[in-house]
């Protein structure tokens, strides 16, 4: 029963940090990182007690590349403003193809090996969305930190097939905060479309 209140709370309180996380994201502001790794943190510990593994892992690795998108960041601020101080609040770049299908190949691979490892070294009752869902959400994660536009159709695919994921294992409030996720991934993409700025 406390296993059960303390996972709820802590549910609670990401639910509250990603909201504001998001709004961070589609600001472009390099402190959404920071939040990021508490967020990630908060979340391996839930996503653990309500046995979604892969995406428990994927929680560790949002950990990791917190900082390196954090320090990315505040490399590409500086820069910006040593360039030009009349630059746009919000800059990105395009995917090119080559990278596409290499990250295409990538994110495959990391699929495979998830549901190998779930299907046969654990007791997740989702295997294969969990591993899809997880699969997808790191390589947008890193196109995040490379401030790749593109990035947002995988987190509006991710996002509305999460609410499904999360429903099954009865994590309402996080259901209720990928429902949020899916639109204002929507509202960040023609945010960040709409300076059509590279950099």
């Amino acid at each position: 029963m406390l296993s059960f209140l303390i996972t709820h709370w802590l549910e609670i309180f990401g639910v509250i940090t990603s909201l504001i996380y998001l709004y961070l994201e589609i600001k472009q502001k390099p402190q959404m990182w920071i939040l990021g790794f508490v967020c990630s943190v908060l979340y391996s510990i839930v996503f653990f007690q309500s046995k979604i593994y892969a995406d428990m892992s994927l929680n560790i690795y949002y950990v990791l590349i917190s900082i390196y998108g954090f320090i990315l960041w505040q490399k590409d601020k500086k820069d910006i403003q040593v360039k030009d101080s009349a630059s746009p609040e919000i800059t990105y770049q395009n995917i090119s193809f080559p990278l596409g299908i290499i990250l295409g190949c990538i994110t495959i691979l990391i699929y495979a090996l998830y549901v190998y490892v779930l299907v046969n070294y654990t007791d997740s009752p989702i295997p294969y969305l969990d591993s899809l869902v997880t699969a997808l959400s790191i390589t947008a994660t890193w196109m995040l930190a490379k401030k790749i536009i593109q990035h947002w159709f995988i987190w509006i695919f991710v996002n509305f097939f999460s609410i499904y994921l999360f429903y099954t294992r009865g994590l309402y409030f996080t259901m209720f905060l990928f429902a949020c996720y899916g639109i204002m991934s929507i509202v960040g993409y023609l945010k960040w479309k709409k300076y059509d700025i590279g950099i």
